[in-house]
């Protein structure tokens, strides 16, 4: 189960440098403004529960603060505000090839991956020709990743997720990601899982969401928008925007 209260993240931008003669001109007298905007909440007063077995969909425009909850959950970031409780150990897929060594081979990289979500080298060895055969990556199993495509990376990084014996898979933007095939393999797959672990996942195809959550959340410039059922909030979702749902044949 995934229990999140409250929950706050703060970043610090990048301050760029202007020339000191600007800077005198425009930040006289507002040194206490320009601190101020040099911060920024990525997430604020977000607030959920997620039961063992459900899947949770997340949805919102590009910096609405998606992938900084996926990494809060999987402990990357402490928040700053409010509290986040995770009962059960956590398989994380974010994006495509993230802790990828590019020189090392697909295989070294498996163990590598594997490791850093905690699977010991014994338990890699039970499963690894079953994420091998999953990837069909066949003599480039052995070559360095540098060498994949992105469909490849893909294939990878998804099979070592779903292959892991974690009880909690969080999955930002891989499902729409890589060849028709890969993604047909990549929707049995899930379904499979869904109702054996408790996934969160991060997509910004709606039909994607709508398949596999049981409910939805809507985040919008780090605040939630709305949280529900998922045909609801999608619709919601897309007509604020104004943004026409892709067929379900272009998935």
């Amino acid at each position: 189960m995934v229990k999140v209260h409250d929950l706050g993240i703060k970043f610090r931008m990048a301050k760029r440098r202007r020339a000191r003669a600007l800077d005198f001109i425009l930040e006289r007298g507002a040194r206490n403004r320009q601190r101020s905007r040099n911060e920024f909440w990525a997430l604020r007063h977000v607030s959920f529960t997620v039961e063992r077995g459900e899947t949770l969909g997340i949805i919102g425009r590009n910096g609405s603060g998606k992938s900084t909850l996926l990494r809060v959950i999987a402990g990357v970031y402490p928040p700053d505000e409010g509290k986040v409780s995770v009962d059960g150990e956590v398989s994380t897929l974010f994006s495509l090839g993230t802790g990828f060594n590019s020189e090392l081979s697909g295989r070294d990289n498996i163990y590598l991956d594997g490791i850093m979500i905690g699977l010991s080298k014994m338990q890699i060895d039970g499963i690894i020709d079953g994420i091998i055969e999953f990837t069909e990556l066949g003599d480039f199993i052995d070559m360095p990743v540098r060498t994949y495509s992105t469909g490849m990376r893909a294939r990878l990084g998804f099979a070592i997720a779903v292959n892991s014996d974690k009880d909690i898979l969080l999955i930002d933007e891989i499902m729409s990601v890589g060849d028709a095939a890969f993604r047909q393999k990549a929707d049995v797959e899930m379904s499979r899982i869904i109702g054996e672990k408790t996934v969160l996942l991060v997509s910004h195809n709606t039909n994607t969401i709508k398949r596999f959550a049981n409910k939805v959340i809507w985040l919008d410039k780090g605040i939630m928008a709305a949280m529900g059922e998922p045909e609801d909030v999608t619709k919601q979702y897309l007509a604020a925007y104004q943004v026409k749902e892709m067929p379900p044949d272009l998935d």
